[in-house]
C-alpha cells in the first residue's frame, strides 16, 4: 500500500513541497533565461525605465510638490519611505519583461531611496545617557487607562507625556502613574509626569481655541530642561479635499515659536504631532530640533497605527541636548505606540 501511494504521488508529479520548488525553479528559469544574445532586451521596457525615473524624482523633489492641491506635498512626504516599495514591483515587472533598459534604471530609484533613508536602516542606538523619556498619544477611547498607565511607567521613563487626556480618565491616569512619579501637571488634554521638581507650568498657545500644549521646566540633577508637550490637529484624508491639515499646520508654526521664545536652552519635546520628521509644513517645529529616532534609533520607529505602524507622528525633539537612543514600545490599548529616548543632558564634553 505504501509503495501505490508512493509511486501515485511520483505520478502526480510530486509531493507539494516538491511541486512548488519545480515551479519556482521554472520560474526563475522563465524569468532570467534568454537574455544572452536578445537584442530586444534594450528596446523593451521603456514605460518601465519611464516609472523608475519617475519615481526618483518623485523622492528626490519631494519638497516641489505643491500642497495647494489637497496638500499633496505633505501626504506625499508623510508616507515617503514607503514609496521604496515601488521599487521590488518594477524590479519583477523588468524581470518579466526582459528589459536591461528598465533594470539600469531602477538603479535611480535605489540610490535616492538609500540617499534619503540609507542611514536610517543603521543601528544608532548607544549607551549612556542621563535622563529617559517618553510619550504616548493613550487615545480617548482607551479602554484600559490603568493598564496604558503602568506599561508607559514600566519603560522606566523619568518623565513621561501623555496625550488625549479625558476629564474622565485623567484621575485613573494620576493614580496608576502616582507610585512612580511624585510631580505631574494636566493642562488641557495633555500632561506631564515628572520624578523631579517641576515649575513654571503653563498652557501653550497653538491657535485651537482649547488646551492642547503645554510647557514646564523640570528640574532635573543636570539642571533646569524646558518640556514641551503637545498633541497637534489631526489630518484627514478627504475624497473631495485630499489631505486636509491647515489647522495642523497654523498650530504647528505658533509651537515653533513658542519653543524659539524659549530662554532655557536644553529643550525637550514630547507629544504627537500628527506629522513625520519629512513633512515641510512642521518645518516651524523640526527645523530647530532634532529627531531622536534619527540621531539615535533603530530604523524607522513608526509609531502609528499600532496594529501596522506606517509613520512616525509621535515624536521626541530635543535641542541642546545629546540623544543617546531612541525605541518604541509595546503596545498598549491605545491605536498609537508609546515612543521613548535616552538623552544625554551634559553635552559639555
Amino acid at each position: 500500500m505504501a509503495q501505490q501511494a508512493y509511486m501515485t504521488e511520483t505520478a502526480n508529479g510530486g509531493s507539494g513541497p516538491e511541486r512548488r520548488r519545480d515551479r519556482f525553479r521554472r520560474l526563475m528559469s522563465h524569468l532570467f533565461s534568454g537574455w544572452r544574445g536578445d537584442p530586444g532586451i534594450w528596446r523593451r521596457g521603456i514605460v518601465l525605465a519611464a516609472l523608475a525615473v519617475i519615481l526618483a524624482l518623485v523622492m528626490l523633489l519631494h519638497a516641489r510638490i505643491p500642497n495647494r492641491v489637497g496638500n499633496l506635498g505633505s501626504l506625499t512626504e508623510t508616507f515617503l519611505p514607503w514609496l521604496g516599495l515601488l521599487v521590488p514591483v518594477l524590479l519583477l515587472l523588468a524581470l518579466v519583461r526582459k528589459s536591461a533598459t528598465a533594470l539600469i534604471a531602477l538603479l535611480v530609484p535605489v540610490t535616492v531611496w538609500l540617499n534619503l533613508f540609507g542611514g536610517l536602516l543603521s543601528d544608532k542606538t548607544g549607551s549612556g545617557g542621563d535622563l529617559t523619556v517618553a510619550t504616548h498619544n493613550v487615545n480617548a477611547d482607551n479602554p484600559d487607562p490603568s493598564g496604558t498607565a503602568r506599561d508607559v511607567a514600566a519603560s522606566g521613563a523619568d518623565v513621561v507625556a501623555l496625550e488625549e487626556l479625558t476629564a474622565t480618565a485623567v484621575p485613573v491616569y494620576e493614580r496608576a502613574l502616582e507610585p512612580t512619579y511624585k510631580y505631574h501637571s494636566v493642562q488641557g488634554t495633555v500632561g506631564l509626569w515628572s520624578k523631579y521638581p517641576m515649575s513654571d507650568v503653563r498652557a501653550v498657545d497653538i491657535k485651537l481655541g482649547w488646551t492642547r500644549a503645554m510647557r514646564a521646566t523640570v528640574t532635573t540633577p543636570e539642571g533646569p530642561v524646558a518640556f514641551y508637550v503637545a498633541h497637534l490637529p489631526s489630518v484627514r484624508v478627504k475624497l473631495e479635499a485630499g489631505f486636509t491639515a491647515r489647522q495642523r499646520d497654523k498650530s504647528a508654526d505658533a509651537l515653533g515659536e513658542a519653543i524659539a521664545d524659549e530662554r532655557l536652552p536644553r529643550k525637550i519635546l514630547l507629544g504627537d504631532l500628527n506629522g513625520t520628521m519629512n513633512d515641510r509644513s512642521l518645518n516651524g517645529v523640526t527645523s530647530q530640533m532634532r529627531s531622536t529616532q534619527g540621531a539615535a534609533g533603530n530604523g524607522f520607529g513608526f509609531s502609528w497605527p499600532a496594529s501596522f505602524p506606517m509613520a512616525r507622528i509621535d515624536q521626541i525633539m530635543v535641542q541642546g541636548i545629546e540623544p543617546v537612543s531612541s525605541w518604541t514600545l509595546p503596545a498598549t490599548g491605545s491605536d498609537h505606540l508609546p515612543v521613548a529616548a535616552r538623552v544625554n543632558l551634559d553635552t559639555s564634553s
